[in-house]
């Protein structure tokens, strides 16, 4: 008994000693917080003075630009070259206020505003923006595994309903909340192309749709057929995403590309550098999505024509009552025209930059060679 109370009476001790010690790591703690409310007070301070700094250079910088207008050029000699050069360092000075604004807040665009209303989704150092991208991207790639799984299940289970619902509102929800990344992704920087944000918004409600198509003769007539689109498009960003992350991170390092820039925009500019090979597959999701011939899915030789023909066909069978079709059919060939459109435009401005480098190379080359002789 006496060493029962003997061992409480040491434990007690130990605990007292222990308590003390943390009170004393408690009251340095409290100091550290204290000293972070007030340097979180003055970084407060200092972005608002840094954004109304910007604000007010670039309102002076406006002025500067009407008053310029106002001079007659080719007037004199050296009143144009100084007009070039303050039009240069106008120029350089926009550049410098993007790269400050990196690390300031942004406002919330008019979505996101709508979404969050005025919570704040600036995300102000480096690590931070790359952590959030790279769950953006890793958030897509789970995803399109999700509906190539679904997909495939669906071209061989054909009896439940359900089934298909769950694979359209898996679609609805994902275009949904890819709207909401890439809005923060473009308020932290990311320069994602206007197509690609337009395009996934038309998806949801395309995707909205094909959830509330009555289980008919159109929807089981294409079901097979949209399934298997689904199935291809998931796979094809399952191969572009996995070269992208390297292709990516190559483009960064050589500084050819954004920090906050997304593998479909990489994708555009570094196909040709080891990835054409992947132009067809794209070019044919894209026209699988204008046309498909009016023939029984399960003979797939037959693919003459695509998916928003094959709905404007459906919308004209004198058994189809439901209004999804033809709204369907406006849509898929908006999306793929859209793509179509944005992916031809990205391959001519590639290859004119293409032939731009090596006409310059060549000049420069010729000139070396006239300076020798």
């Amino acid at each position: 008994m006496d060493e029962g109370l003997l061992e409480g009476e040491a434990n007690l001790k130990s605990c007292l000693e222990d308590w003390s010690d943390l009170n004393k790591e408690f009251t340095q703690l409290e100091a550290t917080h204290d000293r972070y409310k007030k340097v979180l007070e003055d970084l407060w301070d200092i972005q608002k003075k840094c954004v109304t700094g910007i604000a007010h250079h670039r309102y002076r910088m406006k002025q500067i630009t009407e008053k310029m207008t106002k001079i007659k050029e080719n007037s004199k000699p050296e009143t144009d070259e100084a007009l070039k050069r303050l039009r240069s360092e106008m120029q350089q000075r926009k550049s410098q206020f993007r790269e400050m604004e990196e690390c300031l807040p942004h406002k919330n665009g008019l979505y996101l505003s709508i979404i969050l209303g005025s919570v704040s989704v600036s995300l102000l150092n480096k690590e931070d923006k790359f952590a959030y991208k790279y769950n953006y991207e890793t958030f897509k790639a789970t995803v399109s595994y999700i509906s190539m799984a679904l997909s495939l299940v669906l071209l061989f289970v054909s009896d439940y309903r359900w089934l298909d619902a769950v694979l359209h509102f898996l679609l609805v929800w994902y275009y949904c909340t890819l709207t909401i990344r890439e809005n923060i992704l473009m308020v932290n920087g990311s320069r994602i192309k206007g197509w690609w944000v337009t395009h996934h918004f038309i998806s949801t409600v395309c995707a909205a749709l094909t959830l509330i198509w009555p289980d008919s003769y159109t929807y089981k007539y294409f079901r097979g057929q949209y399934s298997l689109f689904c199935c291809y498009l998931s796979f094809l960003y399952i191969v572009q995403f996995f070269y992208q992350k390297g292709a990516l991170y190559r483009l960064r390092a050589l500084g050819q590309r954004h920090e906050m820039d997304i593998t479909v925009e990489g994708f555009m500019s570094w196909m040709w550098k080891g990835i054409s090979f992947l132009l067809p597959f794209l070019f044919a999701g894209y026209f699988f999505q204008l046309y498909n011939d009016y023939v029984p899915f399960v003979d797939l030789q037959f693919f003459q024509l695509y998916n928003a023909y094959v709905l404007y066909r459906l919308s004209q069978d004198p058994q189809c009552k439901e209004w999804q079709v033809s709204f369907l059919a406006i849509i898929h060939l908006i999306l793929s025209v859209g793509n179509i459109t944005t992916t031809l435009k990205v391959v001519v401005d590639k290859l004119r930059t293409d032939r731009r480098q090596q006409l310059t190379t060549k000049y420069r080359f010729n000139s070396h060679e006239k300076k020798d002789s």
